[in-house]
Parts: structure tokens; sequence; C-alpha cells
């Protein structure tokens, strides 16, 4: 007999769940999100410059979640934010915004 503690008998692939999947996140509040990718990218522009379009590419993803009404593409914003987080100094409001964006959408 194993020990190990197998916590929900359903496990990570949801077997049982009669055939339906459930989102392992919630959407937050995709207007406030907005926002925050809002003041992301006028950051971007003072302080890191090349990195304008990541943020671009962010804002362009949730815009695109708020009019068709689906989920954000998660890779594409955590690929954008990942280019941000490691060029982005410490201290400074772009990787604040970055760790922000990051935590609201459990990336």
């Amino acid at each position: 007999m194993s020990t190990y503690p197998f916590g929900d008998v359903n496990g990570p692939a949801d077997f049982g769940d009669g055939g339906r999947r459930r989102s392992n996140y919630a959407i937050p509040d995709l207007e406030a999100l907005m926002d925050v990718a809002d003041r992301l990218t006028d950051t971007l522009h003072a302080e890191y410059p090349q990195l304008v379009s990541r943020g671009e590419i962010i804002q362009g993803e949730l815009a695109q979640a708020a009019e068709d009404g689906l989920p954000p593409n998660r890779g594409r914003i955590r690929s954008a934010l990942e280019t941000i987080a490691i060029a982005a100094s410490a201290g400074t409001g772009s990787l604040a915004y970055t760790r922000h964006l990051t935590t609201a959408l459990g990336l």
C-alpha cells in the first residue's frame, strides 16, 4: 500500500469529470488588466523603448479577448511578459507592471 497523498481523485487530467473540462484559472477583470497593460506600454516607452512592441502584443491580446468574449492567448502574453521581465531592471515601473500582470493572469 502506498503512503503517497494522492489528494483529489480526479487528478490533474480531471478524469471522472463527466467529459467537462474546468478552467484552472479565473480571468480577472479584463478592463482592469487592459488598464494595467496600457500603463505598462506607456512605461516601456519611457524606460525601454525597444520593448514597446511586447507591451503592444499584450494590449492586443487583451483587446481581442474583450472583443471575442474568449480568454486571452496566455501563451503570447506569457512570452511577451517574460521578455520584458528579462530585460527590465529591478525597481522599474516596467517590471512592477509585468509582475502585476503575471500574477493577475496566473502565469
